[in-house]
């Protein structure tokens, strides 16, 4: 192949974007379920091709309904019943993103954390794997939460003693299970190597 052949003409994905007129029966449902999710919380990037097939995590989601659809309601009632501040849920988010080293995740995560005002420095930092040295208070604690989760340890009694009092223990319930929800989406794009915006129709 020549070397100036475009990115497109070379991406051979692991797991085939669906246009809309290809689906299965089984995946109408679910297919109509991430449209509205997406619509309702997920805006600022690019979520689908122009033919109207999902890409991104959206793809392993469809691709497999049986565990898709319970892992789409997990996300749609983290995002609908918050407790945490916007900016910690991100914290949250893209800590998990850049420990996990998902791109599409990261690509979508810091477009939302710039729209709930995180400092373009911060999110950088998250993205790299790394522990911003100007989080807030409350940032610094689901930080710490996390990065403790992330080893595989249990969170220190004063940790959560903390956490507690930062977000209560629905909050901290929450930043659980965003790292669990988070965590099977990052393992979807990696196994799957998803690409990022534009290469997805090679």
């Amino acid at each position: 192949m020549p070397l100036n052949a475009s990115l497109e003409s070379i991406i051979v994905l692991r797991l085939p974007n669906i246009p809309p007129g290809d689906l299965r029966a089984d995946q109408r449902a679910l297919f109509d379920k991430l449209r509205a999710g997406i619509k309702g919380h997920l805006t600022g990037f690019t979520t689908q091709r122009p033919d109207g097939a999902l890409i991104g995590p959206f793809t392993g989601l469809l691709s497999f309904p049986k565990f898709g659809e319970p892992t789409f309601d997990l996300f749609l009632a983290l995002a609908g019943g918050s407790v945490l501040p916007k900016e910690v849920r991100e914290v949250v988010i893209l800590a998990t993103g850049g420990r996990l080293g998902s791109m599409y995740e990261l690509y979508s995560h810091e477009a939302i954390a710039s729209k709930v005002g995180l400092t373009q420095a911060k999110i950088r930092t998250l993205a790299s794997g790394e522990r911003p040295d100007d989080l807030t208070e409350a940032e610094a604690i689901a930080y710490d939460v996390t990065a403790v989760l992330h080893r595989g340890h249990q969170v220190p009694a004063s940790l959560y003693e903390a956490a507690v009092s930062a977000f209560s223990v629905q909050g901290v319930a929450e930043i659980a299970y965003l790292i669990g929800c988070y965590t099977t989406i990052c393992g979807l794009t990696n196994v799957f190597d998803v690409d990022l915006t534009g290469t997805e129709e090679g």
